[in-house]
């Protein structure tokens, strides 16, 4: 055999060496995540219905495990994304367990804001974390129902009556999704300030324990003349695109924000300051900031309360970077927040 056929014969060789390698190498990766897929079925309890139904979840789950790999591996962002329990769904998908948010006649800005209490303040803590003073409640979990803004609008009445009163008390999701009427349609979205405006009128909202979460719309269970165990005098507005005003009510008390939280990086946050450029400012997502403060690189951030169980992000919470040029904050934070009087 001359030397230009072994040559060639070496060639084919090593290219087929590394072929082999190459698909070996897949075929392990494939087993592996393989094997991660079955786990977080074991994990989150999730069944499929049949065996094609769990190949489809199984790529979803292969291309979002990758996703959140490729994000962390490239160490260029100050927040970490993780698998949780949004890990087989497609973008598409997870949209559709957020709200659907139409601007309502009461957001359209005017040269003429409603009442803010606050605008007046000088006196500013540097930092304030409303969970160490005692107003905040356990991390909830909405389930599949698109009753955030509920969640929200509880979250924040349970700190102002917390702050009122010395008294925290889980109250009840379920019934602003079951009795809110209006513009509000219970587990397919709704707005805080209806959920404000019938605790008001109605003269409180029950106690979690005396009015239980159950996940789904269910018929109202109270009469109008039942107070609760929380009242509200009634809810006023931050003025809008202005993380200045919102720094000043936060300060104070709990608020009610809106967010766009649609993006692939938000759903999968783990820790960190979370900054992506791509989130936008439409809402679709209502959540509670309950704090603010400095990370030890003196970025600012926004703390704020999810309800997606304590599987998501820090324990069920995330800090969103403050004070960014964009007037609506990141993610649309600043646009509309509300707050309840006590």
């Amino acid at each position: 055999m001359n030397s230009f056929s072994q040559n060639h014969y070496l060639i084919l060789f090593l290219v087929l060496a590394v072929w082999t390698s190459h698909v070996m190498s897949r075929r392990l990766s494939e087993a592996c995540t393989s094997e991660r897929h079955e786990k977080w079925m074991a994990q989150y309890g999730r069944v499929y219905k049949d065996a094609a139904e769990k190949e489809k979840r199984f790529q979803v789950f292969k291309n979002n495990v990758h996703f959140i790999e490729s994000v962390n591996a490239a160490g260029d962002k100050p927040f970490n994304l993780s698998i949780n329990q949004f890990a087989d769904l497609n973008d598409e998908e997870f949209k559709a367990l957020l709200i659907n948010v139409q601007k309502k006649a009461s957001w359209v800005e005017t040269s003429t804001e409603t009442s803010f209490r606050y605008e007046s303040v000088t006196k500013i803590p540097a930092t304030i974390d409303w969970r160490k003073r005692g107003a905040v409640t356990p991390i909830k979990d909405q389930g599949r129902c698109g009753s955030c803004w509920a969640f929200s609008a509880v979250a924040a009445t349970e700190g102002i009556h917390q702050i009122t009163t010395g008294k925290l008390v889980p109250l009840s999701e379920q019934e602003l999704v079951d009795c809110v009427k209006g513009e509000s349609e219970g587990c397919i979205g709704g707005y805080v300030d209806d959920a404000f405006e019938f605790i008001a009128k109605k003269g409180g909202i029950a106690s979690e324990t005396h009015y239980p979460y159950k996940g789904v719309n269910k018929t109202c269970k109270v009469k109008k003349e039942t107070h609760g165990v929380a009242e509200i005098k009634g809810y006023e507005k931050v003025p809008s695109n202005n993380e200045k005003a919102l720094l000043k009510a936060v300060a104070n008390q709990p608020v009610s924000v809106y967010i766009d939280a649609g993006t692939h990086a938000f759903k999968y946050y783990s820790s960190g300051i979370f900054n992506a450029r791509n989130c936008g400012t439409n809402p679709n997502h209502a959540v509670a900031v309950v704090g603010y403060g400095k990370a030890l690189d003196d970025s600012k951030y926004w703390l704020v309360k999810n309800s997606w169980g304590t599987e998501w992000g820090e324990r069920g919470y995330i800090r969103i970077k403050r004070d960014i040029r964009a007037k609506e904050g990141l993610c649309g934070i600043a646009k509309y927040p509300y707050y309840p009087i006590a």
